[in-house]
């Protein structure tokens, strides 16, 4: 008596508007962050002088707003080790390369003060939304949501001071420049030896 051979089970073909539903979910979920940053990376370039600019900058204008729509949703995910390059960092680290480069891009556009002031409550908005450290899943239980909206005010408020000291054309403006960049140092300092022991941590513990 012999028996049919069985058959092998085929995966079914994929509908044929399925990846482009996936790229749309991915481009219209979360939807404050997109807003907030595409929002914060505009501003940066100063609008009012790009209404007056040449055809190209307005398209560059238009391509650093749609980089910003991509780039800004949380990353929230636990901190794991998947690649050194560049691109993999850059993509992971995203929400805090898309504020970094909109500080520099202000800073070389030269926004009037009102701008300035905008630009600076997009940035705290944005950070607090998209801080996985605060908001996210490797946030600590029980934290008070107040505290980094507090000091993120009270870093901002202090920075703006110190932009608008009179000091530039003194003797003295070389002393605030290098205390600016001893503080950022050590904060920068201090966060990724945090995230470096937090990664340890984790590794320990899946290890275990």
């Amino acid at each position: 008596m012999t028996t049919a051979p069985a058959r092998i089970a085929r995966p079914r073909p994929r509908p044929a508007g399925s990846r482009d539903a996936r790229l749309t979910a991915r481009l219209t979920s979360r939807i404050t962050d997109r807003l907030l940053g595409t929002a914060l990376a505009v501003a940066a370039c100063n609008p009012p002088a790009v209404m007056h600019a040449p055809l190209p900058v307005r398209v560059l204008v238009v391509t650093v707003a749609a980089a910003a729509w991509w780039a800004a949703p949380m990353v929230d995910a636990r901190p794991v080790l998947t690649s050194m390059r560049w691109r993999t960092i850059a993509a992971r680290r995203r929400t805090t390369v898309l504020p970094a480069a909109a500080i520099a891009v202000a800073a070389v556009t030269g926004p009037a003060v009102w701008l300035v002031v905008c630009i600076a409550a997009l940035l705290i908005a944005y950070l607090l939304v998209t801080d996985a450290w605060t908001v996210g899943v490797t946030a600590p239980p029980g934290r008070p949501q107040a505290t980094p909206a507090l000091a993120a005010v009270a870093a901002t408020a202090v920075v703006l001071l110190a932009a608008q000291a009179p000091v530039a054309g003194t003797s003295w403006a070389r002393l605030p420049a290098s205390l600016a960049i001893t503080a950022t140092t050590v904060c920068l300092g201090s966060v990724v030896r945090r995230h470096a022991r937090i990664r340890s941590d984790a590794r320990a513990t899946a290890a275990s």
